[in-house]
Protein backbone atom coordinates (compact mmCIF):
# COMPACT_ATOMS: atom_id res chain seq x y z
CA UNK A 1 0.00 0.00 0.00
CA UNK A 2 1.05 3.21 -0.74
CA UNK A 3 1.11 6.54 1.65
CA UNK A 4 0.21 9.60 0.79
CA UNK A 5 2.41 12.19 1.03
CA UNK A 6 1.01 15.76 2.27
CA UNK A 7 2.91 18.76 1.93
CA UNK A 8 2.34 21.66 3.87
CA UNK A 9 -0.29 23.97 2.71
CA UNK A 10 -0.03 27.41 1.44
CA UNK A 11 -3.83 28.91 1.94
CA UNK A 12 -4.19 31.91 -0.71
CA UNK A 13 -6.17 35.10 0.10
CA UNK A 14 -6.89 36.91 -2.95
CA UNK A 15 -9.93 38.09 -5.35
CA UNK A 16 -10.95 35.77 -7.92
CA UNK A 17 -12.38 36.22 -11.54
CA UNK A 18 -11.39 39.52 -13.55
CA UNK A 19 -11.76 42.43 -11.28
CA UNK A 20 -11.11 46.34 -12.31
CA UNK A 21 -8.57 47.86 -11.07
CA UNK A 22 -9.31 51.47 -11.02
CA UNK A 23 -5.66 52.67 -11.84
CA UNK A 24 -4.78 55.42 -13.93
CA UNK A 25 -4.89 55.26 -17.51
CA UNK A 26 -0.62 54.65 -17.44
CA UNK A 27 -0.63 53.48 -14.44
CA UNK A 28 -1.75 50.36 -14.29
CA UNK A 29 -4.33 48.14 -16.30
CA UNK A 30 -7.94 48.60 -16.19
CA UNK A 31 -8.53 44.86 -15.50
CA UNK A 32 -6.91 42.07 -14.05
CA UNK A 33 -7.84 38.40 -14.90
CA UNK A 34 -7.03 36.90 -10.87
CA UNK A 35 -7.92 33.51 -11.86
CA UNK A 36 -4.87 33.52 -14.60
CA UNK A 37 -2.83 35.22 -12.13
CA UNK A 38 -3.20 32.57 -9.59
CA UNK A 39 -2.74 29.94 -12.43
CA UNK A 40 0.19 31.15 -14.58
CA UNK A 41 1.78 32.90 -11.45
CA UNK A 42 1.23 31.99 -7.44
CA UNK A 43 0.31 27.86 -8.41
CA UNK A 44 3.92 27.59 -9.57
CA UNK A 45 5.55 29.28 -7.12
CA UNK A 46 3.97 27.68 -4.27
CA UNK A 47 4.55 24.69 -5.49
CA UNK A 48 8.18 25.23 -6.28
CA UNK A 49 8.43 26.31 -2.81
CA UNK A 50 7.44 22.86 -1.73
CA UNK A 51 3.66 23.96 -0.53
CA UNK A 52 0.20 22.52 -1.49
CA UNK A 53 -1.53 25.52 -2.97
CA UNK A 54 -5.63 26.21 -2.17
CA UNK A 55 -7.81 29.40 -2.37
CA UNK A 56 -10.92 29.38 -1.16
CA UNK A 57 -13.01 29.69 -4.54
CA UNK A 58 -11.62 25.97 -5.51
CA UNK A 59 -13.66 24.05 -2.62
CA UNK A 60 -16.25 21.98 -3.87
CA UNK A 61 -18.81 24.08 -2.29
CA UNK A 62 -19.43 27.28 -0.84
CA UNK A 63 -17.27 27.73 1.74
CA UNK A 64 -18.62 29.28 5.01
CA UNK A 65 -16.98 31.26 7.62
CA UNK A 66 -15.70 28.25 9.86
CA UNK A 67 -13.58 26.51 6.98
CA UNK A 68 -12.50 30.53 6.27
CA UNK A 69 -10.71 31.00 9.76
CA UNK A 70 -9.93 27.15 10.06
CA UNK A 71 -7.48 27.42 6.89
CA UNK A 72 -6.56 31.05 7.88
CA UNK A 73 -5.32 29.57 11.47
CA UNK A 74 -3.85 26.00 10.06
CA UNK A 75 -2.01 27.07 7.09
CA UNK A 76 1.15 26.95 7.26
CA UNK A 77 1.80 29.93 4.81
CA UNK A 78 -0.68 32.45 4.16
CA UNK A 79 0.02 34.45 0.81
CA UNK A 80 -2.56 37.88 0.42
CA UNK A 81 -2.45 39.73 -2.78
CA UNK A 82 -3.31 43.35 -2.26
CA UNK A 83 -3.12 44.83 -5.47
CA UNK A 84 -7.01 46.10 -5.39
CA UNK A 85 -8.85 47.56 -2.79
CA UNK A 86 -10.83 43.83 -1.79
CA UNK A 87 -12.58 44.28 1.93
CA UNK A 88 -12.40 40.27 2.63
CA UNK A 89 -8.76 40.28 1.80
CA UNK A 90 -7.72 42.93 3.84
CA UNK A 91 -10.62 41.08 6.78
CA UNK A 92 -8.20 37.97 6.20
CA UNK A 93 -4.93 39.48 6.70
CA UNK A 94 -5.70 40.86 9.96
CA UNK A 95 -7.25 37.22 11.19
CA UNK A 96 -3.98 35.84 10.31
CA UNK A 97 -1.55 38.52 11.87
CA UNK A 98 -3.98 37.90 14.94
CA UNK A 99 -3.56 34.19 14.89
CA UNK A 100 -0.51 32.97 14.11
CA UNK A 101 3.13 34.87 15.30
CA UNK A 102 4.53 33.99 11.94
CA UNK A 103 3.91 32.46 7.79
CA UNK A 104 1.71 35.59 6.04
CA UNK A 105 3.02 37.31 3.56
CA UNK A 106 1.97 40.31 1.22
CA UNK A 107 1.96 40.59 -2.18
CA UNK A 108 0.89 43.56 -4.88
CA UNK A 109 1.40 44.66 -8.35
CA UNK A 110 4.56 47.44 -8.06
CA UNK A 111 2.03 49.98 -9.13
CA UNK A 112 -0.57 49.76 -6.71
CA UNK A 113 -1.26 51.78 -3.79
CA UNK A 114 -2.99 50.47 -0.62
CA UNK A 115 -5.29 51.14 2.17
CA UNK A 116 -4.77 51.97 5.54
CA UNK A 117 -2.06 50.56 7.96
CA UNK A 118 -1.53 47.79 5.32
CA UNK A 119 0.24 50.72 3.25
CA UNK A 120 2.80 50.60 6.43
CA UNK A 121 4.06 46.53 6.40
CA UNK A 122 6.56 44.84 3.84
CA UNK A 123 4.93 43.96 0.88
CA UNK A 124 6.48 42.26 -2.20
CA UNK A 125 6.17 43.77 -5.18
CA UNK A 126 5.84 42.14 -8.23
CA UNK A 127 5.25 43.90 -12.06
CA UNK A 128 2.07 43.53 -13.58
CA UNK A 129 1.73 45.71 -17.38
CA UNK A 130 -1.28 43.68 -18.05
CA UNK A 131 -3.88 41.84 -16.76
CA UNK A 132 -4.23 38.71 -18.74
CA UNK A 133 -1.01 37.31 -17.34
CA UNK A 134 0.51 36.55 -20.35
CA UNK A 135 3.44 34.23 -20.67
CA UNK A 136 6.29 36.90 -20.15
CA UNK A 137 4.32 38.56 -17.57
CA UNK A 138 4.02 35.16 -15.00
CA UNK A 139 7.79 34.54 -15.48
CA UNK A 140 8.83 38.42 -13.81
CA UNK A 141 5.94 37.52 -11.50
CA UNK A 142 7.39 34.24 -10.61
CA UNK A 143 10.79 35.53 -10.48
CA UNK A 144 10.19 38.55 -8.40
CA UNK A 145 8.14 36.75 -5.58
CA UNK A 146 9.80 33.58 -4.90
CA UNK A 147 13.19 34.61 -3.44
CA UNK A 148 10.93 37.53 -1.55
CA UNK A 149 8.11 35.38 -0.01
CA UNK A 150 10.86 32.68 1.73
CA UNK A 151 12.66 35.90 3.03
CA UNK A 152 9.55 37.57 4.31
CA UNK A 153 7.97 34.06 5.34
CA UNK A 154 9.80 34.39 9.12
CA UNK A 155 9.28 37.28 9.85
CA UNK A 156 6.66 38.20 13.01
CA UNK A 157 2.82 39.24 12.77
CA UNK A 158 2.40 42.74 13.69
CA UNK A 159 0.02 41.99 16.52
CA UNK A 160 2.56 39.56 17.58
CA UNK A 161 5.51 41.66 17.45
CA UNK A 162 3.55 44.65 19.23
CA UNK A 163 2.36 43.09 22.25
CA UNK A 164 5.25 40.37 24.19
CA UNK A 165 3.69 37.56 25.24
CA UNK A 166 0.50 37.78 23.00
CA UNK A 167 -2.05 35.89 22.92
CA UNK A 168 -1.70 33.50 26.00
CA UNK A 169 1.19 35.15 28.30
CA UNK A 170 0.63 38.88 27.91
CA UNK A 171 2.08 40.60 30.96
CA UNK A 172 -1.19 41.59 33.21
CA UNK A 173 1.14 45.09 33.98
CA UNK A 174 1.67 45.94 30.50
CA UNK A 175 -2.11 45.63 29.76
CA UNK A 176 -3.05 47.80 32.89
CA UNK A 177 -0.52 50.64 31.69
CA UNK A 178 -1.94 50.56 28.02
CA UNK A 179 -5.50 50.86 29.53
CA UNK A 180 -4.53 53.61 31.81
CA UNK A 181 -3.08 55.56 28.79
CA UNK A 182 -6.11 54.85 26.89
CA UNK A 183 -7.76 56.72 28.98
CA UNK A 184 -6.00 59.33 29.27
CA UNK A 185 -6.18 59.54 25.59
CA UNK A 186 -9.93 59.71 26.12
CA UNK A 187 -9.67 62.54 28.62
CA UNK A 188 -7.57 64.31 26.39
CA UNK A 189 -10.39 63.70 23.30
CA UNK A 190 -12.92 65.47 25.47
CA UNK A 191 -10.74 68.21 26.32
CA UNK A 192 -10.36 68.56 22.26
CA UNK A 193 -14.17 68.70 21.64
CA UNK A 194 -14.84 71.16 24.74
CA UNK A 195 -12.73 73.67 23.05
CA UNK A 196 -13.81 72.82 19.67
CA UNK A 197 -17.35 73.66 21.31
CA UNK A 198 -16.81 77.40 21.96
CA UNK A 199 -17.12 79.97 19.79
CA UNK A 200 -14.57 80.44 16.95
CA UNK A 201 -13.53 84.00 18.91
CA UNK A 202 -12.58 82.13 21.76
CA UNK A 203 -11.11 78.85 20.45
CA UNK A 204 -7.69 80.32 19.37
CA UNK A 205 -6.97 81.24 23.31
CA UNK A 206 -8.67 78.13 24.76
CA UNK A 207 -6.76 76.01 22.61
CA UNK A 208 -3.35 77.49 23.47
CA UNK A 209 -4.46 77.05 27.39
CA UNK A 210 -4.86 73.47 26.74
CA UNK A 211 -1.38 73.12 24.52
CA UNK A 212 0.83 74.44 27.04
CA UNK A 213 -0.72 72.52 29.66
CA UNK A 214 0.13 69.34 27.21
CA UNK A 215 3.46 70.07 26.48
CA UNK A 216 5.47 70.88 30.10
CA UNK A 217 4.78 66.78 30.42
CA UNK A 218 5.58 63.86 28.68
CA UNK A 219 3.98 63.60 25.26
CA UNK A 220 3.30 60.58 22.62
CA UNK A 221 3.11 61.29 19.03
CA UNK A 222 -0.45 61.22 18.67
CA UNK A 223 -1.01 63.72 21.09
CA UNK A 224 1.55 66.12 19.51
CA UNK A 225 -0.36 65.73 16.23
CA UNK A 226 -3.91 66.97 18.04
CA UNK A 227 -2.66 69.75 19.22
CA UNK A 228 -0.87 71.10 16.15
CA UNK A 229 -3.88 70.27 14.37
CA UNK A 230 -6.31 71.88 17.06
CA UNK A 231 -3.65 75.37 17.13
CA UNK A 232 -3.89 75.10 13.28
CA UNK A 233 -7.55 75.06 12.86
CA UNK A 234 -7.67 77.71 15.61
CA UNK A 235 -5.37 79.98 13.71
CA UNK A 236 -6.44 83.30 12.22
CA UNK A 237 -3.91 86.05 12.68
CA UNK A 238 0.17 85.86 12.08
CA UNK A 239 0.55 86.16 15.93
CA UNK A 240 -1.90 82.76 15.69
CA UNK A 241 0.24 80.78 13.42
CA UNK A 242 3.63 81.87 15.07
CA UNK A 243 2.21 80.32 17.92
CA UNK A 244 1.59 77.12 16.19
CA UNK A 245 5.28 77.56 15.10
CA UNK A 246 6.43 77.65 18.64
CA UNK A 247 4.29 74.67 19.60
CA UNK A 248 5.77 72.42 17.34
CA UNK A 249 9.48 74.21 18.40
CA UNK A 250 8.96 73.59 21.60
CA UNK A 251 8.53 69.66 21.11
CA UNK A 252 11.17 67.37 21.58
CA UNK A 253 13.15 66.37 18.99
CA UNK A 254 11.73 62.48 18.57
CA UNK A 255 8.30 64.42 17.96
CA UNK A 256 9.28 67.52 15.72
CA UNK A 257 10.89 64.67 13.72
CA UNK A 258 7.57 63.20 12.36
CA UNK A 259 6.76 63.84 9.15
CA UNK A 260 3.27 65.45 9.69
CA UNK A 261 4.46 68.10 12.12
CA UNK A 262 7.29 69.38 10.03
CA UNK A 263 4.90 69.66 6.51
CA UNK A 264 2.24 71.42 9.10
CA UNK A 265 5.25 73.67 10.24
CA UNK A 266 5.95 74.45 7.01
CA UNK A 267 2.14 75.67 6.09
CA UNK A 268 2.49 77.75 9.77
CA UNK A 269 5.82 79.46 8.64
CA UNK A 270 4.35 80.02 4.95
CA UNK A 271 0.85 81.63 6.87
CA UNK A 272 2.63 83.75 9.00
CA UNK A 273 4.41 85.39 6.14
CA UNK A 274 7.84 83.64 6.22
CA UNK A 275 7.20 82.02 2.75
CA UNK A 276 11.28 81.46 2.21
CA UNK A 277 11.70 79.71 4.96
CA UNK A 278 8.61 77.44 4.58
CA UNK A 279 10.33 76.62 1.35
CA UNK A 280 13.41 75.59 2.79
CA UNK A 281 12.04 73.52 5.19
CA UNK A 282 9.98 71.43 2.66
CA UNK A 283 12.83 70.91 0.33
CA UNK A 284 15.08 69.99 3.36
CA UNK A 285 12.16 67.04 4.04
CA UNK A 286 12.44 66.64 -0.14
CA UNK A 287 16.56 66.20 0.48
CA UNK A 288 16.35 63.83 2.93
CA UNK A 289 13.54 61.39 2.09
CA UNK A 290 11.56 61.33 -1.40
CA UNK A 291 8.80 63.74 -3.36
CA UNK A 292 5.67 63.23 -2.74
CA UNK A 293 2.43 64.75 -3.62
CA UNK A 294 1.92 66.47 -0.50
CA UNK A 295 5.36 68.42 -0.52
CA UNK A 296 5.46 68.75 -3.91
CA UNK A 297 1.97 70.41 -3.20
CA UNK A 298 3.31 72.58 -0.45
CA UNK A 299 5.73 74.08 -2.21
CA UNK A 300 4.00 74.62 -5.60
CA UNK A 301 1.30 76.61 -2.96
CA UNK A 302 4.60 78.79 -0.95
CA UNK A 303 5.47 79.46 -4.13
CA UNK A 304 2.17 80.66 -5.64
CA UNK A 305 2.17 83.06 -2.32
CA UNK A 306 5.83 84.32 -3.22
CA UNK A 307 4.10 85.11 -6.96
CA UNK A 308 1.17 86.71 -5.21
CA UNK A 309 2.97 89.35 -2.71
CA UNK A 310 5.49 89.72 -5.57
CA UNK A 311 6.49 93.54 -6.23
CA UNK A 312 8.21 93.38 -9.41
CA UNK A 313 7.23 91.44 -12.82
CA UNK A 314 10.50 89.78 -12.76
CA UNK A 315 9.74 87.80 -9.61
CA UNK A 316 6.20 87.83 -10.45
CA UNK A 317 7.52 85.54 -13.27
CA UNK A 318 10.14 83.93 -11.37
CA UNK A 319 8.03 82.81 -8.93
CA UNK A 320 4.74 81.29 -11.00
CA UNK A 321 7.26 79.11 -12.94
CA UNK A 322 8.66 77.84 -10.07
CA UNK A 323 4.79 77.34 -8.48
CA UNK A 324 3.61 75.81 -11.65
CA UNK A 325 6.99 73.73 -12.06
CA UNK A 326 6.20 71.93 -8.84
CA UNK A 327 2.37 71.36 -8.53
CA UNK A 328 3.71 69.84 -12.29
CA UNK A 329 6.12 67.62 -10.73
CA UNK A 330 3.37 66.47 -7.75
CA UNK A 331 0.57 65.64 -10.53
CA UNK A 332 3.30 63.44 -12.48
CA UNK A 333 3.77 61.62 -8.89
CA UNK A 334 0.13 60.34 -8.91
CA UNK A 335 -2.61 61.47 -11.07
CA UNK A 336 -5.24 60.24 -8.40
CA UNK A 337 -4.08 63.00 -6.44
CA UNK A 338 -6.05 66.52 -7.26
CA UNK A 339 -3.92 68.88 -4.82
CA UNK A 340 -1.77 69.50 -7.16
CA UNK A 341 -3.21 69.27 -10.40
CA UNK A 342 -6.17 71.58 -9.24
CA UNK A 343 -3.75 74.17 -9.05
CA UNK A 344 -2.50 74.27 -12.75
CA UNK A 345 -5.65 75.30 -14.72
CA UNK A 346 -5.60 78.88 -13.31
CA UNK A 347 -1.75 79.05 -13.04
CA UNK A 348 -1.47 78.19 -16.63
CA UNK A 349 -3.94 80.83 -17.98
CA UNK A 350 -2.09 83.34 -15.80
CA UNK A 351 1.21 82.53 -17.70
CA UNK A 352 -0.60 82.97 -21.05
CA UNK A 353 2.15 80.87 -23.26
CA UNK A 354 1.15 79.26 -26.34
CA UNK A 355 -0.60 76.13 -25.79
CA UNK A 356 -1.48 77.17 -22.13
CA UNK A 357 -5.22 77.26 -22.72
CA UNK A 358 -5.74 73.50 -23.93
CA UNK A 359 -3.18 72.61 -20.97
CA UNK A 360 -5.58 73.94 -18.67
CA UNK A 361 -8.49 72.20 -20.03
CA UNK A 362 -6.76 69.13 -20.01
CA UNK A 363 -5.82 69.57 -16.39
CA UNK A 364 -9.05 70.46 -15.49
CA UNK A 365 -11.09 67.23 -16.87
CA UNK A 366 -8.08 65.30 -14.74
CA UNK A 367 -8.99 67.48 -11.69
CA UNK A 368 -12.52 66.41 -12.07
CA UNK A 369 -11.77 62.95 -13.21
CA UNK A 370 -10.11 61.98 -9.93
CA UNK A 371 -12.57 64.37 -7.39
CA UNK A 372 -14.98 62.21 -8.73
CA UNK A 373 -13.45 58.82 -8.68
CA UNK A 374 -12.45 59.85 -5.01
CA UNK A 375 -15.85 60.37 -4.54
CA UNK A 376 -17.00 57.07 -6.19
CA UNK A 377 -14.70 55.75 -3.60
CA UNK A 378 -16.31 57.25 -0.46
CA UNK A 379 -13.26 59.66 0.77
CA UNK A 380 -13.63 61.33 3.05
CA UNK A 381 -11.06 64.30 2.21
CA UNK A 382 -12.11 67.65 3.66
CA UNK A 383 -10.94 69.33 0.73
CA UNK A 384 -12.64 67.20 -2.07
CA UNK A 385 -15.83 69.55 -2.12
CA UNK A 386 -13.55 72.90 -2.28
CA UNK A 387 -11.16 71.16 -4.80
CA UNK A 388 -14.31 70.12 -7.21
CA UNK A 389 -15.47 73.84 -6.30
CA UNK A 390 -12.41 75.39 -7.57
CA UNK A 391 -12.88 72.98 -10.84
CA UNK A 392 -16.19 74.46 -11.79
CA UNK A 393 -14.67 77.94 -11.11
CA UNK A 394 -11.95 77.29 -13.79
CA UNK A 395 -14.60 75.45 -16.06
CA UNK A 396 -17.08 78.70 -15.87
CA UNK A 397 -19.91 76.34 -14.47
CA UNK A 398 -22.12 78.67 -11.90
CA UNK A 399 -24.77 76.35 -11.49
CA UNK A 400 -22.46 73.72 -10.11
CA UNK A 401 -19.97 76.19 -8.45
CA UNK A 402 -23.21 77.46 -6.38
CA UNK A 403 -24.67 74.08 -5.44
CA UNK A 404 -20.83 73.17 -4.37
CA UNK A 405 -21.06 76.24 -2.10
CA UNK A 406 -23.72 74.91 -0.51
CA UNK A 407 -21.80 71.52 0.31
CA UNK A 408 -18.52 73.65 1.28
CA UNK A 409 -20.75 75.84 3.40
CA UNK A 410 -22.73 73.22 5.12
CA UNK A 411 -19.03 71.91 6.20
CA UNK A 412 -17.14 72.81 9.11
CA UNK A 413 -14.09 73.94 6.94
CA UNK A 414 -11.27 76.24 9.35
CA UNK A 415 -11.55 79.62 8.65
CA UNK A 416 -7.52 79.26 6.92
CA UNK A 417 -9.06 77.11 4.98
CA UNK A 418 -12.16 78.94 3.70
CA UNK A 419 -9.25 81.84 3.20
CA UNK A 420 -7.20 79.12 1.14
CA UNK A 421 -10.37 78.35 -0.82
CA UNK A 422 -11.55 81.89 -1.28
CA UNK A 423 -7.42 82.77 -2.44
CA UNK A 424 -7.69 79.92 -5.41
CA UNK A 425 -10.88 80.84 -6.35
CA UNK A 426 -10.08 84.48 -6.81
CA UNK A 427 -7.38 83.20 -9.26
CA UNK A 428 -9.78 81.15 -11.28
CA UNK A 429 -12.34 84.23 -11.12
CA UNK A 430 -10.35 86.04 -14.08
CA UNK A 431 -10.94 83.61 -16.76
CA UNK A 432 -14.45 82.67 -16.12
CA UNK A 433 -15.79 83.70 -18.49
CA UNK A 434 -18.65 86.59 -19.22
CA UNK A 435 -19.61 89.61 -17.10
CA UNK A 436 -22.94 87.35 -15.82
CA UNK A 437 -21.26 84.21 -15.02
CA UNK A 438 -18.22 86.44 -13.30
CA UNK A 439 -21.08 88.13 -11.18
CA UNK A 440 -22.49 84.95 -9.66
CA UNK A 441 -19.25 83.55 -9.14
CA UNK A 442 -18.38 86.47 -7.48
CA UNK A 443 -20.99 85.87 -5.38
CA UNK A 444 -20.12 82.66 -4.36
CA UNK A 445 -17.07 83.57 -3.01
CA UNK A 446 -18.53 86.49 -0.68
CA UNK A 447 -20.45 83.44 0.32
CA UNK A 448 -17.90 81.91 1.66
CA UNK A 449 -15.47 84.83 3.12
CA UNK A 450 -15.57 84.41 6.76
CA UNK A 451 -17.20 86.98 8.95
Amino acid sequence: MSSVIFKPLCFMVMPYGKKATLAEPGKGPAEIDFNALWDNAYVPVIEALGYQPVRADQDTGAMIITQMLERLFFADLVLADMTIANGNVYYEIGIRHAARRKGCVLLAADWSRQLFDLAQMRTVRYPLPEGAILPDTAAAIQAAIKDAIVGLAAGTSPMHGAIPGYPTEVDESTAAGMKDQMAMLAAFQAELRTVRAFPKTERMARAQTLADSYVKGPMIGAVAIALMLMLRDCADTTDDWNLVVKFIDGLNAELRAIPELIEQRALALSYAGQHVDAIAAVEAMVATSKPTPELMGLLGGRYKRLYKDATTPEDARKFLARSIDNYEKGMQLDLNEYYCSSNLPSLYRIRKRAGDEKLALSVLQLVIAACERARQRGSTDPWLRATLLVAAFDSGDADKAEALADEVESGDAADWQLKSIIGQLELSLANAGDDATMARLSAVIERLRPA
